[in-house]
């Protein structure tokens, strides 16, 4: 463990740089490092290092579920933290000429990104939303297993083979069935997760595994406009010009997860929901490309669930659906 002095900085950015067994702090006050165990007495010891600092903003690299536990004990001191994509820091390290890469390096360009990009604040979880973020997560990745294992069944022939992957999908598909039990549970025994599932459900194409991702991992929903909110999901288009040339738009980055579970609910949209159908066959007419139809749609439906969420309104309640039956 590196011990190391700082002075008091008037506005503080620090960048937190994430190992399996360690952490490399770096503040915007000083060139050293700190180094803790990455543990709950290194969490302790950061915790009460910068709480009162009057620490501006606290930086730190989503990486696979190691950060989880540090911007736990970093929430719950209030202090504030953002967890930020590792290709956006590095991309952002290259355009700051820094090419090499370590610890120590890795540490102080966070702080450089805190200072001048500006990340989103992570906000601290209630117990039973940080319960039904894991309970989703685990569904995905059992999802994933069991699509991986059914497509290795199509390409194998041996018959002991089959019988392992068979038992395995059959395993994997009972563990779904008991986390879509537990996760219907905890909505229902939670007041606002129960009033924002059904207005979600409400809408046609909206089924449960949408409307649980978005409880789980997208709770901006409703509280910020529809531009915003597509940003997030990923399925908002950008521009690609330049002079004369005019490219082509195209969505990029979001929570690829939650665009997932979307881009299924859309499809179901355009042949169930009327407005959405309305507004896939008005695009078709003009030319659109199929691809570009849905991811329209994507966003067309994401905007509606964003309305309805900030207006606590059902499907029925909203203006557009009663003008379309009037």
């Amino acid at each position: 463990m590196t011990e190391c002095t700082f002075q008091a900085a008037t506005s503080l950015f620090v960048g937190i740089d994430i190992a399996k067994d360690k952490l490399d702090l770096a503040r915007s006050d000083s060139n050293a490092l700190l180094t803790v165990d990455n543990s709950v007495d290194g969490f302790h010891r950061i915790v009460a290092l910068l709480r009162t600092t009057g620490v501006k903003l606290i930086v730190v690299e989503a990486t696979g579920g190691f950060e989880q536990a540090l911007m736990d004990a970093l929430l719950e001191a209030d202090l504030p933290v953002a967890r930020v994509n590792p290709g956006h820091v590095r991309h952002f390290a290259r355009g700051l000429g820094i090419l090499a890469k370590t610890d120590k390096l890795d540490a102080h360009v966070l702080v450089k990104f805190a200072q001048l990009a500006s990340p989103r604040l992570a906000a601290k979880l209630s117990a039973n939303q940080a319960e039904l973020k894991a309970l989703v997560i685990c569904r995905r990745q059992l999802t994933h297993v069991g699509t991986e294992q059914a497509n290795r069944r199509k390409s194998t022939t041996s018959k002991s083979a089959v019988k392992a992957i068979d038992a395995v999908v059959k395993a994997v598909e009972k563990q779904i069935e008991e986390l879509d039990r537990q996760i219907r549970k905890l909505i229902d025994s939670d007041d606002d997760f129960n009033s924002t599932d059904k207005l979600l459900q409400s809408v046609p194409g909206v089924g449960s595994v949408l409307s649980s991702t978005l409880l789980a991992e997208l709770d901006e929903l409703g509280t910020t406009d529809r531009r915003c909110i597509g940003a997030l999901v990923g399925v908002a288009p950008f521009n690609h010009d330049s002079g004369t040339l005019k490219g082509k738009r195209t969505i990029r980055g979001g929570r690829a997860s939650v665009r997932t579970v979307l881009y299924m609910a859309a499809l179901a949209a355009m042949r169930f929901n009327p407005l959405i159908r309305v507004f896939a066959e008005r695009l078709k007419k003009t030319g659109k490309l199929n691809k570009v139809v849905i991811v329209a749609c994507m966003r067309k439906l994401l905007a509606l669930l964003n309305a309805m969420i900030r207006d606590n309104l059902s499907w029925n309640e909203l203006k557009l659906v009663k003008a379309l039956v009037s």
